[in-house]
């Protein structure tokens, strides 16, 4: 028997990012060569007509596992009995803009959409938060729609890890899937933390491999945190097939067992039992996943005065985040 239809939606679905994910979703690349898939894209009534000219690009494709599209500017509509949501939607970060101005100007929109969810999305509903800063904005998301599960709501970090890794493959000259157990935690901004120590090049510690550690000190950590910063300054933009490409292996990580001694890197809720990060924020951590969307954070890490700082700084940029939203958080 043919398997049934997942519902998944995608805000800003007319843009950048979204633009990229689209095929790959249609095409059985996330969740299956078997598994059909409802698209549901929600964008904001301006760009409607742009979003009518990407669901035509979808029909041209004729894609055997694309079931049905649902194009709306109605987070009710397009939120009805979804399964999956990825959240692209959001005011991009621009030059010269602080995090703040994003937390307020994003945020209040994450109510609504909380709102939303809770009341329309199918009971096993499950999130991916890309639109930055993606932390804070799941847990405004998470809180306005309370019955759903916290262990449901994850926000990436994803995109840092892979940078994380070529830039040790580069460094170490050697092919980028050689570089395994590279963690990033903290917050998805210019405090996270890739975590060289526990990481593994060729099966070996990295640090055995790379001696430099003044440059993995230095200059690695910095390159990956402003990351973003760069790419922006160079091509006037933010990251887009790059975010969309870490955006599908996030879910991927997620809905998929993680390999016998992996993990990845996701933002998820802490349980204040890991790592001395504090209970109810949404922090990155090291994460197992067995299938079918469960996931456990790694545990047993020896974490070393210099990690402990770096995890400590960014867990504290966090907390400050929650505190500056504090109203839009419900007790």
């Amino acid at each position: 028997m043919p398997k049934a239809p997942i519902k998944v939606a995608i805000t800003g679905a007319a843009g950048q990012i979204g633009y990229a994910l689209l095929p790959r979703i249609a095409s059985g690349q996330v969740f299956g060569a078997d598994q059909p898939v409802i698209l549901h894209l929600i964008e904001i009534e301006p760009v409607l007509p742009a979003l009518e000219g990407v669901v035509m690009e979808l029909d041209d494709c004729a894609y055997p596992l694309l079931k049905g599209v649902v194009a709306t500017a109605s987070s009710d509509v397009g939120f009805a009995g979804v399964n999956w949501v990825i959240f692209v939607g959001g005011i991009p970060r621009k030059q010269g803009m602080e995090r703040k101005d994003l937390l307020q100007i994003n945020g209040k929109m994450f109510v609504g959409q909380g709102k939303a969810l809770e009341k329309n999305a199918a009971s096993d509903v499950r999130v991916l938060m890309v639109a930055n800063p993606a932390n804070t904005n799941a847990l405004i998301l998470s809180a306005n729609a309370p019955s759903i599960p916290k262990d449901r709501f994850t926000a990436m970090t994803r995109l840092d890890e892979n940078r994380a890794k070529t830039q040790l493959a580069k460094k170490a000259k050697v092919d980028v899937d050689q570089v395994t157990n590279l963690a990033v935690w903290g917050n998805h901004s210019s405090t996270q933390y890739p975590d060289f120590v526990h990481a593994k090049i060729g099966g070996k510690k990295a640090t055995d491999v790379i001696t430099d550690r003044a440059w993995l000190e230095g200059e690695f950590i910095s390159t990956i945190q402003q990351r973003g910063a760069a790419v922006i300054k160079a091509r006037g933009a933010s990251s887009a097939f790059s975010a969309a490409n870490a955006a599908l292996d996030s879910v991927r990580s997620v809905v998929e067992p993680t390999p016998k001694g992996e993990w990845h890197s996701v933002c998820v809720y802490s349980d204040g039992n890991s790592y001395g990060v504090e209970k109810g924020i949404l922090s990155s951590f090291p994460v197992r996943s067995n299938g079918g969307g469960h996931w456990e954070i790694v545990q047993g890490l020896e974490i070393d005065p210099f990690s402990r700082g770096k995890i400590d700084t960014s867990v504290a940029e966090l907390k400050d985040e929650r505190a500056m939203v504090a109203d839009l958080i419900p007790k």
